[in-house]
């Protein structure tokens, strides 16, 4: 099949690969022709040192090489998910495949990146979230990867199962685009809070309770968007959560380390050099939270953190002396 990868960072040339692997006639488009250039000259993306690009790889910044292409992959920073569905939209083939993989909750709508590409593209498209526990960088080395395909439209959602699977990429299909969604972006500020306690020094009984306490606020919301529990205990869940949270390929992870290390929010995100989904998401989930009623304490400290400038100290003092509760919330009812 011909597919169009749309984003030439990182996780974008990833999944191109993959999908060259696998037979696919594949094009990656940078946004701009200077990083086009670079990945035709070196055959190798400064983003995945090390992870060679192959000939049969088509490399672009013309974004009209999406026409004729059955599936489009839309691999950039989630701020610019909905400008380049946009800018696509009047070149897709009728009935193209559009493929969402990057994590985030766009910020002053709070749609996710399906919605708002919906939005844009026209609800004739198929539109599929690939999400999980998926660094590029090892995805790029050939290190056996599971993600989740999810979409409202079973025979999409297979699709791109059957297109990206192989021996070392497994995909699992779902309907829950919500709970997936939410799952892949919410984790983030997880991670972030996770950074930010070793940056502090603690240890792993803290990360251990962070996390756990963490997919909790974030299953709490999904379910009241719409998802699923189940979905929350899944690759883009708990399995996203895991690797984001221990990873130092993880931008969010590191950013916190930063933070905790006493850097400002502002510059700990400079320094890292790339999108700390993590930062802006913090923002998005506070503002569902409180729209939908849902209680959310780590996240709204981390928001407080990230923000307003609050001492993480202090916000770790104040999470850990809140009232008392149950853990499980309809427990003794």
């Amino acid at each position: 099949m011909k597919i169009a990868v749309m984003g030439s960072g990182g996780w974008g040339t990833a999944l191109a690969l993959v999908l060259l692997e696998n037979g696919h006639e594949v094009t990656l488009w940078s946004y701009a022709e200077g990083e086009s250039r670079v990945l035709r000259t070196r055959r190798e993306n400064p983003m995945l040192m090390g992870v060679s690009l192959p000939e049969g790889l088509a490399l672009t910044s013309d974004p009209e090489c999406v026409k004729g292409c059955g599936v489009v992959v839309l691999a950039t920073p989630s701020f610019a998910v909905r400008g380049t569905a946009r800018a696509l939209a009047p070149l897709l083939d009728p009935g193209a495949v559009l493929v969402a993989v990057s994590k985030g909750i766009e910020k002053g709508t709070s749609c996710t990146l399906t919605e708002a590409i919906e939005q844009e593209a026209g609800a004739d498209h198929p539109i599929v979230a690939l999400c999980g526990p998926s660094h590029a960088e090892e995805v790029g080395r050939h290190v056996p990867t599971a993600v989740v395909s999810a979409s409202r439209d079973r025979a999409a959602a297979e699709l791109v199962q059957d297109l990206f699977m192989n021996e070392r990429f497994r995909v699992y299909a779902s309907d829950d685009v919500v709970g997936v969604e939410l799952g892949a972006a919410l984790k983030n500020v997880i991670a972030l809070c996770a950074g930010i306690c070793d940056g502090l020094g603690f240890g792993d009984n803290t990360k251990a309770a962070l996390m756990t306490r963490g997919l909790t606020e974030i299953a709490r919301l999904g379910m009241a968007l719409g998802g699923r529990r189940e979905t929350f205990a899944g690759l883009a869940g708990v399995g996203d959560l895991i690797v984001t949270c221990t990873s130092m390929h993880s931008r969010n992870r590191r950013a916190g380390i930063l933070i905790g290390q006493g850097k400002t929010p502002e510059a700990a995100v400079k320094e890292i050099g790339a999108v700390v989904e993590g930062y802006y998401a913090a923002a998005t989930a506070r503002a569902l939270a409180q729209k939908h009623g849902v209680e959310m304490p780590i996240s709204e400290a981390a928001y407080q953190v990230l923000y307003n400038g609050k001492d993480p100290r202090v916000a770790i003092v104040e999470l850990m002396t809140r009232a008392k509760k149950h853990e499980l919330e309809d427990s003794w009812v």
